[in-house]
């Protein structure tokens, strides 16, 4: 495993967690919310050494901002970047407890 260094802190800003990420752990997968600016390397190294597992694979979906409205003004929301983490069989992570 690869030591923490302080990049793998900012490559994960949080967990998703929400009903179908919730169902998603059932199948070895955990779900983050990353920078737009991370790489698919970036946080494979930062989960398997903050949460010392094994990752088998990363899929990344960047999410476009929504235009909403607030009394009559226009607004938009920030686009973001969710990776969804696949670990190796029989490994799991409570992100719940933190780090």
């Amino acid at each position: 495993m690869a030591e923490v260094k302080a990049q793998h802190y900012d490559a994960l800003l949080a967990p998703v967690i929400t009903e179908k990420s919730t169902l998603l752990s059932e199948e070895n997968k955990i779900v983050f919310e990353v920078p737009l600016s991370a790489n698919k390397k970036d946080i494979k190294e930062a989960v398997e050494s903050l949460f010392k597992v094994d990752v088998t694979k990363v899929n990344t979906i960047k999410v476009k901002g929504k235009t909403k409205r607030f009394r009559g003004k226009v607004g938009f929301r920030s686009d973001f970047k969710k990776a969804i983490v696949t670990l190796k069989d029989g490994q799991s992570v409570d992100i719940t407890t933190g780090l």
